[in-house]
């Protein structure tokens, strides 16, 4: 299986940034046309690029760009702190690389932060904003510690990146146990799950993203400046697409349905839509899901245009 669609061919390629070189994943619509629209999508805490050809399959027509975030996938070598500040940076390196101006922008979980960051930072690259189960503050207690803040957000999530594997397959062993994806597994989510692995230097394997560099994006996207200071100058059409499961198919998600009505009180421009029977991972990682994701940038690209 490789990332291609029926829509698109796949290249991967590298881009210079500061620290190293960000890896990304360019979708080409094979019908493409010189005025093909171009979206730029942003993946969660622990993922990479490949977290997303379900909803590029969705996209005709369509030229994609997905990077793997510093610390993650094959980006995880860039040398340099990671926070909300830095992976905007390299967003608009990754798209004066590839000749992009401006373009919507797409961002599930911790890339929902990274996404309206980037915004703030960078308006005139940004033409529409869709946030998909992230990007909005968190209900985190204050006064946390930073171990206790990644494993109250994250849970098992963050204890699996301490982990070894013998094989991929053990690798994906573990994973077939996971609540998330017990009625959606495929071969994408394997492709995907395989991805993540890099050797650990002793004949076994690990995931590609580092605990500490997981931390220090937990942090600065709960408790930094750069996330309250973008919403507070958020103005960019902003969708946001919520799901009522969370990271381990629990009720009630990452946002709740009471903080939900407070963060819509307090950013009354953002609009919103409840994605029921979906979970944090599956909005993007499943058809269903990433269906839903789909339509909306579409409408989203028809509106930008």
């Amino acid at each position: 299986m490789t990332a291609g669609t029926r829509a698109h061919e796949y290249r991967e390629q590298d881009v210079p940034v500061e620290g190293g070189m960000l890896h990304v994943g360019v979708w080409e619509p094979r019908d493409s046309r010189p005025d093909a629209p171009t979206v730029l999508l942003v993946h969660g805490v622990t993922a990479s690029h490949l977290a997303w050809p379900f909803v590029v399959d969705g996209l005709p027509g369509v030229r994609v760009v997905a990077p793997d975030l510093r610390g993650r996938g094959r980006s995880n070598a860039i040398v340099g702190a990671a926070g909300m500040a830095a992976h905007a940076a390299d967003l608009a390196a990754l798209l004066d690389a590839l000749g992009i101006a401006r373009t919507l922008v797409v961002g599930h979980s911790m890339g929902g932060f990274v996404s309206v960051v980037f915004t703030h930072l960078h308006p005139d690259r940004v033409s529409r904003l869709v946030l998909v189960d992230g990007g909005l503050p968190l209900d985190v207690p204050s006064g946390l510690s930073t171990d206790e803040l990644v494993a109250g957000i994250l849970g098992p999530t963050a204890a699996r990146l301490s982990m070894r594997f013998e094989s991929p397959a053990a690798y994906l062993d573990f994973w077939r146990a996971h609540p998330a994806f017990a009625d959606a597994w495929t071969p994408e989510l394997e492709h995907y799950l395989v991805y993540d692995l890099v050797p650990d230097g002793q004949g076994a394997f690990r995931p590609a993203t580092s605990y500490a560099t997981t931390a220090d994006d937990t942090v600065d996207m709960n408790t930094g400046t750069a996330l309250p200071d973008a919403l507070a100058g958020l103005r960019h059409p902003t969708r946001l697409l919520t799901v009522p499961r969370g990271l381990q198919d629990e009720p009630p998600g990452l946002y709740a349905p009471a903080h939900l009505d407070r963060l819509l009180a307090e950013y009354p421009d953002v609009r919103h839509e409840r994605i029921d029977g979906l979970n944090h991972y599956t909005i993007v990682m499943s058809p269903a899901g990433a269906e839903v994701v789909a339509a909306v940038v579409r409408e989203e690209l028809a509106a930008a245009s």
